[in-house]
């Protein structure tokens, strides 16, 4: 028997159909020993929705009626990394999201360099995805997807993709990676990725650590940290799909020095 899933604390956004999934389906891992954690925590603006009216408040289940930002921006700002050894706490993005990740480290640049032109820059060049759009500004959000196809529900992504019956020969790690290289090797000041990559963590539950979160902010405070101009590519992704933006950093103030 494979030893158990342990977690600290679980953060669902969103308590709609994909968040109601999640938390039941984490509460019946814990159930039949496959996962251990603290607590859920789902994040919806609605005090009455379908996770709360189907799943119910529990010892180790809580509800925050919040909005997303609002609450990553408190929770995140006082996250406690974890100690050597010591479970992590883990994020369950919503398919459905904002590119919520990217908009935390992008305030928290504005906080850190309030004399800086900061901002979301449109991702320059290509990553060879047959599915590519970009959002409007100001938000520039590129959506990429190695799938031409409509993807099963639920779908964590194996080895043998299921739509198609064969291997899965792509990874979208791989290609924000070398569009960071190839982006470098044409003399953009471009650092990165900083990657929050979503794996199938159990019972068909895909997370990434708030740990990964914070690395990533570790990485646009030292792009950024010269003085000179510099951009970070940011993505949120799985192995199939993803959402990439550009934190663009204007030089320093020789005056201010910020």
């Amino acid at each position: 028997m494979s030893d158990p899933v342990v977690m600290r604390d679980v953060i669902v956004v969103g308590g709609g159909c994909y968040g109601t999934f999640y938390a039941a389906q984490l509460a019946k891992a814990r159930e039949r020993g496959k996962a251990r954690f603290r607590r859920v925590v789902i994040v919806d603006r609605d005090s009455g929705c379908r996770a709360r009216a189907e799943l119910g408040d529990g010892d180790d289940r809580d509800f925050v009626v919040r909005d997303w930002r609002e609450f990553f921006q408190e929770f995140l700002g006082s996250a406690v990394p974890a100690g050597r050894g010591e479970p992590q706490d883990y994020i369950v993005p919503s398919p459905l999201m904002p590119h919520l990740m990217f908009e935390w480290v992008l305030a928290r640049a504005r906080e850190r360099w309030p004399g800086r032109d900061i901002g979301a820059a449109p991702v320059p060049g290509t990553l060879g995805t047959p599915y590519d759009r970009a959002a409007p500004p100001p938000d520039r959000t590129r959506y990429v997807s190695f799938a031409d196809w409509i993807c099963p529900t639920h779908c964590i992504e194996p080895a043998v993709c299921p739509a198609i019956g064969g291997a899965r020969t792509w990874e979208m790690a791989d290609a924000v990676q070398a569009l960071g290289e190839r982006l470098r090797a044409a003399g953009e000041p471009v650092h990165g990725p900083a990657l929050f990559v979503c794996r199938h963590h159990v019972f068909g539950v895909g997370t990434f650590a708030v740990q990964a979160v914070l690395d990533g902010d570790a990485i646009v405070a030292a792009a950024g940290g010269s003085g000179a101009a510099a951009a970070v590519l940011v993505g949120t992704i799985s192995s199939c799909h993803g959402a990439v933006n550009l934190v663009r950093i204007g030089a320093a103030d020789q005056g201010s020095g910020r």
